[in-house]
């Protein structure tokens, strides 16, 4: 019988960030694997973006909104990102303008031990 191969969570996790990116944005590489809770991620974003189809994946750039896809990959993202109606600057996108900031995970307040202060007693 053949295993069936369970998706690696953080591969999950990198989908349900891009998904979150609404129409007409952008974000980085970087920017996306942080906000999944992966720092320092932004090969592992590529690489989920190039094994994974039907998410937007011409919404995630490169640093600074530059297009990092040669040739006609290139193209193609910069066309569909322009019939969402971002700008561009030359070859970047105006990142000040498009791109999509997510919003920071609250870290859980830590419970503060309570040190009883008083002397102990002496029997």
């Amino acid at each position: 019988m053949a295993k069936t191969r369970q998706p690696n969570p953080k591969f999950q996790r990198i989908r349900a960030t891009i998904l979150k990116i609404p129409r007409g944005h952008v974000s980085s590489y970087g920017a996306v694997a942080r906000a999944a809770g992966i720092p320092r991620g932004a090969r592992v974003v590529v690489r989920t973006l190039s094994q994974t189809q039907g998410i937007p994946w011409h919404r995630v750039v490169a640093a600074g909104g530059r297009i990092a896809i040669p040739g006609e990959g290139g193209l193609d993202q910069r066309f569909r990102l322009e019939m969402e109606g971002v700008k561009f600057s030359g070859k970047k996108v105006r990142m000040a303008e498009f791109e999509y900031k997510f919003p920071k995970k609250r870290a859980a307040k830590k419970k503060k031990k309570t040190v009883d202060r008083r002397r102990p007693h002496l029997r």
